[in-house]
């Protein structure tokens, strides 16, 4: 992840970049895909490998695309 904000290392700060991220793109007048929905079978016994590794995992790669199309938007250096 790179210029808005660093990883998310629990749900709300999650549920924050989330929510940054697309209100910028929506201020811009960009699509974007929806981000990844919060797991719902999370056991709670820190299993290896659990849902909630998986969905930051995939928030990473929702965010860089976020911020692939907010910096190659033509007002990306406006403002």
């Amino acid at each position: 992840m790179s210029a808005l904000a660093a990883a998310p290392t629990n749900l709300a700060e999650a549920r924050a970049l989330i929510a940054q991220l697309q209100a910028a793109l929506q201020g811009q007048g960009l699509a974007h895909r929806a981000a990844p929905p919060e797991p719902t079978t999370c056991c709670g016994r820190g299993c290896n490998g659990c849902v909630w590794e998986g969905y930051y995992a995939a928030l990473a790669f929702w965010c860089d695309d976020a911020q692939a199309l907010l910096q190659a938007s033509p007002s990306a250096g406006k403002g």
